[in-house]
C-alpha cells in the first residue's frame, strides 16, 4: 500500500491535463510535458485531480504506483510553477558567465569550460560564483545540475569546486607535521 500513491494529484489552475490511452499529458503556462505509465497502473481524471491506481495487486504495481503519481505531480507543478536549482562555486579563480546560449566556466583546468544549455532550460549567473539553472522538466534539471557539478566536484580539503546550494561537504584536516 503506498502512501503517496494514495494521495490524488490537485491540477493546479492554468493547467490543462489529459490522458491518452497511457500517456497522462500536461499542458501549461511553462510548456507541455508528459508522462508515460507502465501497464501495473491507472490514471483517471475526476474533476479537478488526477488519480492513480494499481491496476493489480503485486508487488511491483504497488512500487510503480507510487513513483508514477509522483511522476504525474512532477509534470503538473512544473509546467505550472517550474523547478530550479542553484550550484555555488568556491575557490580562487573559479567562477562562471552566460555568453549566448553557453555556459562557460573557469574551473582550474588550462582551459575553460564550455556547457550547451538546451533549449527548453534556462541558467543564469547573478554573480560569477552562482549558477542558477530553472525550466519545467525536474528531471532534466537536475542530470543538467549533476553533469556541470561533475566538471569539479567539492573537494574535503579547501572545499573547493562546484556545489549544491546548501550542500555541506565534510572537511578533513590536512596533513600535521
Amino acid at each position: 500500500m503506498s502512501r503517496i500513491g494514495q494521495k490524488p494529484v490537485e491540477i493546479l489552475s492554468g493547467v490543462d491535463v489529459t490522458i491518452n490511452g497511457r500517456e497522462v499529458i500536461a499542458k501549461g503556462p511553462k510548456g507541455s510535458l508528459s508522462v508515460t505509465l507502465p501497464e501495473e497502473v491507472n490514471a483517471v481524471i475526476n474533476e479537478n485531480t488526477v488519480v492513480v491506481t494499481p491496476a493489480n495487486d503485486t508487488p511491483v504495481a504497488n512500487a510503480q504506483w507510487g513513483l508514477n503519481r509522483s511522476l504525474i505531480d512532477n509534470i503538473v507543478v512544473g509546467v505550472s510553477q517550474g523547478f530550479s536549482k542553484t550550484l555555488e562555486i568556491t575557490g580562487v579563480g573559479y567562477r562562471a558567465a552566460v555568453a549566448g546560449k553557453k555556459l562557460e566556466m573557469a574551473l582550474g583546468y588550462s582551459h575553460p569550460v564550455i556547457f550547451e544549455i538546451p533549449e527548453d532550460i534556462e541558467i543564469k549567473c547573478p554573480n560569477p560564483t552562482t549558477i542558477e539553472i530553472s525550466g519545467a522538466d525536474k528531471q532534466k534539471i537536475g542530470q543538467i545540475a549533476a553533469d556541470i557539478r561533475k566538471w569539479r566536484k567539492p573537494e574535503p580539503y579547501k572545499g573547493k569546486g562546484i556545489r549544491y546550494a546548501g550542500e555541506y561537504v565534510r572537511r578533513k584536516e590536512g596533513k600535521k607535521k
